[in-house]
């Protein structure tokens, strides 16, 4: 089953679902704002595709954090900035068994099916 997790109104979450649809993927969608997000996913997805890769450093939410937080960064902080902000977490998270693709691109959604 694939899983997307993110905030339903993201333009890039719009997209990804979007093409998941037109392709005929059934997936369930994990809004952040509603269930948050789940600690032990989001440290999986840290250690499989590194803390840099899952925190959205072009974010408005990241532009907001005062400039202790954003200099002193490293993967224990991010966490708990993640944690804290979800909405810093690049969009979308798509898991599909061992699969964990963050963003969307095309090709990397067209290799998943």
């Amino acid at each position: 089953m694939i899983t997307i997790y993110g905030i339903p109104n993201c333009d890039t979450i719009k997209k990804a679902r979007k093409w998941l649809e037109a392709n005929g993927v059934e997936y369930e969608f994990h809004d952040y704002k509603k269930k948050g997000v789940p600690e032990k996913k989001l440290i999986a997805w840290v250690k499989k595709a590194g803390w840099d890769h899952v925190l959205n450093k072009r974010s408005t939410t990241w532009r907001k954090l005062d400039d202790t937080a954003r200099d002193n960064i490293d993967e224990t902080r991010a966490v708990k900035i993640m944690l804290d902000y979800p909405s810093i977490i690049k969009r979308p998270v798509l898991e599909s068994g061992n699969t964990l693709l963050i963003g969307f691109n095309n090709a990397d959604y067209q290799q998943l099916i």
